[in-house]
């Protein structure tokens, strides 16, 4: 099922979700999005969460063989052109780098930890691209552990949001031993309402006219329902309360037998039912139609948006347009920001001459964004900056960069010791850190500062600090930072910094 000759032009993207990990690979054409190949297996990561929020060897077992199944479909296939993103299982796990580091040599491919907000804003542009409309729209999609909402019209999302509960946690919650009892069944719905109840207002029935569905439960419950001839697919309030009667005359899951029920799907319907219940008759959905387009789809359009911007050289990338959100938000000196970025870059280019187009990116996203932390408090505002990056929702970045810009952030000013961790696990991250807080001293007095004033040299892990004579003597002070420095980092493990003077 390799497809050799199309892995220079098509895209894949890879969904790790609660209950399934898929895999999509696809060309855009003209606008005209062609699937190449889909592949889909039930992994249930999220039924392996533990009482301490720790995945059990048996469920990263059963995901790591999974991505290796995707790993042979993707042989050939450029770092640039896949994306695979992690959903709310990996966002609860509290050993989820453990998991991801095993995870990204089974697939060959590095995994990002994608926020709920984001999860939304990519299932709504598969959604949108794939089932046009300017109608003010609903869309729904009921993963494994959480819901997303959004709210959009168009291509343009107007409201993401995402809550925690899904069919898995439902389901393994209310339904553990896969009995089903009227009790049950109310006592889930009472705490599918709980979750979604702060949602009422955001959502309300004035702001949309149509509301769709998208992805697994949605799905299944469509085909089970267009099986059993109930409905033509179409979910509504009357036809969930059948299925749930369905259910409560069956006893027990193993007793269930309905027209379009998947194997797989058995042991979660009683948790997805009530959340699809839940939703209707809170929301006053009278029809929920299952729509094309989801997650996966959606990563592949962003993707190539990506490309897009990156062959033609301008800006554009969602990325960018959060960053300059972010700086607009927290007042960011957008002029300091820029002198940090340009000197930053510039050093770098000398240390790290082959980085990837990312890791450029990465830097120069960090240093405009460096400062966020001052809206909070001047003293040690480098560790709110960091704070801020590692929670803030930012359309476009994943939680797993975010993650990353805020340890650069971090590592800016101050001791190095607290980066010790994130160093021996990304040896890149080093010299990224080591440009921006050079940069971050040599542009200090918040005036221009010329690209030429330093200039660094390096030898494997050392590297010779060469202030500009004319400069340094005109600077005495940034010389005196850039000594301490150099202290700095002789008492850290990573490198031997020494200045020229």
């Amino acid at each position: 099922m390799t497809l050799p000759n199309s892995t220079s032009t098509a895209l894949a993207a890879i969904d790790m979700g609660s209950n399934s990990f898929r895999l999509e690979i696809a060309q855009l054409q003209q606008g005209r999005y062609r699937r190449q190949l889909y592949l889909k297996e039930t992994v249930r990561l999220g039924a392996g969460l533990d009482e301490q929020g720790m995945l059990t060897e048996a469920a990263m077992e059963r995901g790591l063989n999974c991505l290796a199944r995707f790993a042979v479909e993707l042989r050939g296939y450029a770092p640039e052109r896949v994306r695979a993103v992690a959903t709310q299982t990996l966002r609860e796990a509290r050993n989820r780098d453990a998991f991801l580091r095993r995870a990204e040599l089974a697939l060959g491919f590095p995994i990002e930890v994608i926020s709920g907000r984001e999860e939304a804003r990519l299932i709504y542009a598969g959604v949108a691209r794939l089932q046009r409309s300017e109608q003010p729209r609903l869309v729904i999609d009921i993963g494994g552990r959480s819901t997303e909402m959004i709210l959009g019209q168009g291509t343009t999302p107007e409201l993401a949001e995402s809550f925690q509960v899904g069919s898995v946690s439902l389901s393994l919650r209310f339904f553990p031993d896969g009995r089903f009892t009227p009790e049950a069944f109310r006592a889930a719905q009472i705490a599918a309402g709980a979750e979604l109840e702060e949602a009422l207002a955001l959502f309300e029935r004035s702001r949309w006219q149509e509301a769709l569905g998208s992805s697994g439960t949605v799905g299944a419950v469509a085909q089970l329902l267009a099986g059993s001839g109930i409905t033509d697919g179409s979910i509504t309030p009357e036809a969930l309360r059948w299925c749930i009667e369905q259910c409560l005359r069956a006893g027990h899951i193993d007793q269930l037998d309905l027209p379009g029920l998947k194997d797989d799907r058995r042991a979660v319907v009683g948790g997805g039912l009530c959340i699809l219940y839940t939703l209707l008759t809170q929301f006053g959905i009278e029809r929920l139609q299952p729509t094309k387009g989801a997650l996966r789809q959606g990563v592949i359009f962003d993707l190539d948006a990506r490309l897009m911007v990156q062959r033609s050289g301008r800006q554009g990338d969602m990325r960018e347009h959060s960053v300059a959100a972010l700086q607009q938000r927290f007042g960011v000196d957008v002029e300091q920001a820029r002198r940090v970025g340009r000197l930053a870059q510039s050093l770098y280019k000398q240390l790290q001459p082959d980085a990837t187009r990312e890791q450029w990116r990465e830097l120069g996203w960090a240093a405009d964004l460096h400062e966020i932390g001052m809206m909070v408090s001047h003293h040690d505002h480098h560790r709110h900056s960091a704070y801020l990056l590692a929670h803030v929702d930012a359309p476009g970045f994943s939680q797993s960069q975010l993650r990353r810009l805020a340890d650069l952030v971090l590592g800016q000013r101050g001791g190095l010791r607290k980066l010790d961790t994130q160093f021996a696990s990304d040896p890149h991250l080093v010299w990224q850190v080591l440009a921006l807080r050079l940069a971050v001293l040599t542009c200090h007095a918040r005036e221009p500062v010329s690209g030429r004033a330093l200039s660094l040299s390096r030898e494997r892990q050392q590297v010779l600090l060469k202030p500009a004579k004319r400069w340094a003597a005109t600077h005495p002070r940034a010389v005196y930072l850039l000594r301490e420095e150099a202290e700095a980092w002789s008492k850290s493990e990573q490198l031997r910094v020494l200045l020229d003077s």
